[in-house]
């Protein structure tokens, strides 16, 4: 779950522990190079913690080598009421402070322990953190008059976000490679490199930070940024800083000293390294054998079928975690068919009537067949038909005895009351005329493209029988609530699906997208061409083509913008063309300002429609994009 950057806090907690080299004062400079959004936030060099404390972060891990601070940190987390009960019965005198001082923390209660480090931090002077090589704090008494060692109020909200934490001891490499994953947001405020002998900034443990370790550091910076983390370093204002860190954006601030005894010296100029994820292809395409429930979906010729594609379709879309998707853009159907056999929660929708009908059929109607003596009924003329396909389309497409078969079809099948058995039916009715069409449109009359394909030798009725049982022996039950749909894209009501697959009309200068010119009559058929207006001067008896933004440059990038911001929230898989509009660039940019991350992956493909008297120009041979939008954990997370 990514976290978002919190703006505002009822009660915000701040250190409760006075660090050399604390980072309140660059909080200013810091926060708005933090991301708006991450994963887990990391702090392996946590000290006074306040850059975790601003941010309260929801999931972190927090981290040092030193071990009582780390105790001092769990038991503020899960001690706090008996932390504040031992801070009580310290005072601010010389005498209590060496005593205190003298303890050996190891050998008290936990708890005691804790406020004993508080209470140390608190009295000592300029509140440093020193130990010598024994690992035993050496700091002298403050002289304070009246320190609060014991705020209560900021003790229970440190203790409120210190909760969410997973708080461990250890050595900063160790703790990066057991947590740090991709998308992860990693604060690194290591002991700054001396800019002068005088300098002491190391002794937080008995164990020294040297130049080698700020080399290797860098080193592990360099890893995690492979990884895909955004990663924030800061530093003193040191030649090897710059050095190690010449690739990334170096800032350098003006901060002040708290803990020099001159006065004078308390000025300096501390180094933030921002160092942003490396964007890397983390999609790999290696097509698998997909169900042989994907083989009984019937065949068709369908313009811009993705039955080609739907080994790589799968490919990418089987990295993610995902439950339920939503093919907004059925077409054939056989995308949604697909990911129904893959077990998949499938919602199909499409503007098409026709469409809507295969995926009522067959990915929402999980159970319900046609029995074939039911279907051969259907031929069988029990009331006068209306005579509307006969009448209208006498000449264009089929014979006289077949088009008063279509009536007669036509009205059997909407007496049907079962709607999957009506779908079905209507679903093999248009697979038949489709099938009895040369190159399976109507964008002609007449059969001049005749081939003698096999398909156009069968009669209507043998083909109406044999798609029926087609149909059946597709049908199964995988277990889910699948829904068809039949609306508008743009304004489809769909609640927080995890994966969104969008196929729609490809817009292209050299073609036309009209999927209702092609198959004006078998969508009349799936309409009844109610709603639709037929254009009587038309030679192939069309009606009006269905409004569509994507008939358009403008109207497809404006589409799949309102598309995108509809469903920033899920996975967005893009089928798209290389000879279409947008652009790749442009669909990339589109795409980014909903998704974290946005790749591309090209496909070598063929149409089978389109072009056909360009053929010579090989225009119908283009690769064919999938455009994957998702966050981090989409892809990283998997079950």
């Amino acid at each position: 779950m990514e976290q978002v950057l919190k703006k505002e806090k009822q009660i915000q907690a701040k250190p409760i522990m006075k660090w050399a080299g604390g980072k309140t004062q660059m909080l200013g400079d810091i926060m708005p190079k933090i991301p708006q959004k991450y994963g887990k936030y990391i702090e392996p060099f946590i000290g006074g913690g306040a850059l975790f404390f601003a941010l309260s972060p929801d999931k972190a891990i927090i981290a040092d080598s030193n071990p009582e601070l780390i105790n001092m940190y769990r038991q503020v987390a899960d001690n706090v009421e008996a932390v504040i009960s031992y801070l009580k019965k310290y005072k601010n005198t010389k005498e209590d402070f060496y005593e205190v001082r003298s303890l050996d923390w190891l050998k008290l209660k936990k708890e005691e322990a804790a406020a004993r480090t508080i209470y140390l931090n608190k009295t000592c002077f300029n509140g440093l953190y020193r130990v010598n090589k024994k690992g035993q704090f050496n700091v002298p008494f403050g002289k304070y008059k009246a320190p609060n060692f014991c705020d209560e109020e900021a003790l229970f909200a440190a203790s409120d976000v210190l909760k969410k934490a997973t708080i461990t001891c250890g050595d900063y490499l160790s703790v990066l490679k057991e947590y740090a994953e991709p998308g992860d947001f990693i604060f690194l405020d290591p002991p700054y490199l001396p800019i002068s002998e005088y300098s002491d900034f190391k002794r937080y443990t008995k164990e020294q930070f040297y130049e080698e370790d700020h080399v290797e550091l860098a080193k592990e910076v360099k890893r995690l940024q492979e990884l895909g983390c955004h990663v924030i370093l800061t530093n003193s204002n040191h030649p090897l800083v710059h050095e190690l860190y010449a690739d990334y954006k170096i800032e350098v601030i003006q901060t002040k000293r708290y803990i020099s005894c001159n006065g004078s010296k308390r000025k300096g100029e501390d180094i933030i390294v921002d160092i942003l994820p490396k964007q890397k292809t983390m999609l790999k395409i290696v097509p698998k054998p997909l169900p042989e429930q994907v083989m009984k979906y019937p065949a068709t010729r369908y313009m811009g079928s993705k039955s080609k594609l739907l080994p790589q379709i799968w490919a990418v879309a089987s990295q993610f975690n995902f439950d339920s998707v939503v093919d907004l853009f059925s077409g054939s159907g056989i995308v949604g068919y697909m990911f129904k056999a893959q077990g998949k929660t499938v919602i199909s929708n499409d503007y098409m009537a026709m469409s809507a009908t295969f995926t009522k059929a067959m990915v929402e109607n999980n159970n319900v067949v046609l029995p074939l003596d039911e279907a051969k009924k259907l031929l069988i003329e029990k009331k006068e038909s209306d005579h509307f396909v006969e009448e209208t389309f006498r000449g264009l497409y089929y014979k006289d005895e077949e088009n008063r078969l279509i009536d007669v079809l036509r009205t059997n099948i909407a007496a049907i009351r079962d709607q999957y058995k009506k779908a079905i039916a209507m679903t093999a009715l248009i697979r038949a005329c489709t099938k009895k069409r040369p190159r399976g449109i109507f964008t002609y009359t007449g059969d001049r493209y005749n081939d003698g394909r096999k398909d156009l030798q069968k009669s209507l009725e043998q083909q109406f029988l044999e798609a029926v049982e087609s149909i059946n022996n597709a049908i199964f039950d995988n277990g889910c609530e699948n829904k068809s749909k039949h609306g508008d894209a743009m304004e489809v009501k769909i609640k927080h699906p995890d994966l969104v697959y969008i196929d729609p009309p490809y817009y292209s200068p050299l073609s036309d997208n009209e999927y209702v010119r092609r198959y004006h009559f078998v969508e009349g058929l799936a309409r009844d061409w109610k709603g639709v207006e037929i254009q009587e001067n038309t030679v192939t008896k069309k009606f009006k083509s269905y409004p569509t933004p994507f008939s358009t440059r403008k109207g497809a990038a404006d589409a799949f913008d309102k598309l995108f911001k509809k469903f920033s929230d899920s996975i967005l898989i893009v089928s798209y063309s290389s000879n279409s509009q947008p652009t790749q660039d442009e669909m990339v940019a589109l795409m980014s300002k909903y998704k974290e991350h946005v790749e591309v992956v090209p496909i070598d493909y063929t149409y089978s429609f389109g072009n056909q008297k360009h053929a010579k120009t090989n225009r119908n041979k283009v690769q064919e994009y999938l455009f994957v939008g998702f966050n981090g954990e989409d892809v990283w997370k998997k079950k």
